[in-house]
């Protein structure tokens, strides 16, 4: 039993301070539960409510994509300037050191291959295994307007369900196939309903005309897709317009690893993201770091 005879009464009650109790910082996400939250601050720099994520899980359906044919030697080398990845739990297990301390937001939807019909996906990972790796989030592909739209959302909602119950926020990820338009419309839809059946991040493509609309009825974050190889400079002017009309960072992957300079462009990305630095001026420091192969220590990190 502890020695209470020498012990004090506590007075230190400040009774002059009201109790505190913060606000989530992350849009839309303020009503759940604890562990949610401390996974999406994980993910999002608190900050700066931005996330630079890295996709690297294109192999789930189309095999060694260029530039990820070798992920331990061509991708472990940028994950220190990332703040989440985004990759299939056989490449984690497989190539991404365990001492890694960056989010993992991992694949759980998939089936088919470029070779098939890619809207006919099921889920493909259970959510206790998300937990055993450590996962901050799941994300699962939607095909809103796709042949297999019904069976993507219902995949949706069954992850959700799991990752209420786990503490493990899920991303749902508008695609848009080989068919689907891109335009704000479109895009206004599928985002709405991923948040409306309960996603609590929503990863979808920037569109020039409307994107802010996009952003604005889309009651949870939203990051943007980098979609197809860009030269650098359209690829960071793309990232700051989605930025500054209200998306909360972005999850890059061609853009970044099939750059000529993954590192100098990774950590470019960043600058726009974060600190809200013009693409020009994050494209000089992206060919300054190409150049002279400077290596700068990652913001937040």
């Amino acid at each position: 039993m502890a020695d209470i005879d020498g012990s004090q009464e506590t007075k230190e009650y400040y009774l002059d301070v009201p109790a505190r109790n913060e606000a989530f910082f992350l849009k839309g996400s303020g009503a759940l539960d604890w562990g949610i939250q401390n996974r999406l601050s994980r993910i999002f720099n608190p900050a700066s409510g931005k996330t630079v994520m890295l996709a690297i899980d294109h192999g789930y359906f189309q095999g060694p994509t260029t530039g990820l044919e070798r992920v331990d030697v061509n991708i472990v080398p940028l994950v220190p300037y990332a703040d989440a990845l985004m990759l299939t739990r056989g490449i984690l297990r497989s190539s991404i050191p365990s001492s890694c301390r960056n989010a993992i937001v991992l694949r759980a939807s998939g089936g088919p291959s470029i070779l098939k019909e890619l809207s006919n996906e099921q889920i493909a990972l259970d959510m206790e295994d998300a937990v055993r790796l450590n996962a901050c989030a799941v994300a699962v592909q939607v095909f809103v307007g796709g042949e297999f739209e019904t069976q993507s959302i219902h995949n949706l909602t069954r992850l959700v369900d799991a990752g209420n119950r786990h503490g493990v926020a899920v991303l749902g990820v508008t695609a848009v196939g080989k068919t689907l338009t891109r335009d704000a419309k479109y895009l206004r839809l599928a985002c709405r309903i991923c948040a409306e059946l309960g996603a609590h991040i929503v990863k979808t493509y920037y569109c020039p005309d409307g994107f802010e609309t996009v952003t604005a009825s889309c009651p949870v974050p939203l990051v943007m897709a980098g979609g197809k190889k860009l030269p650098e400079l359209d690829a960071l002017k793309m990232a700051y317009n989605a930025v500054e009309q209200g998306a909360s960072g972005v999850d890059m992957g061609r853009n970044i690893f099939q750059s000529d300079a993954p590192a100098a462009m990774i950590q470019a990305v960043r600058k726009v993201v974060h600190e809200g630095q013009k693409p020009e001026h994050a494209y000089d420091f992206y060919q300054a770091l190409k150049h002279e192969k400077k290596v700068e220590t990652p913001v937040g990190r």
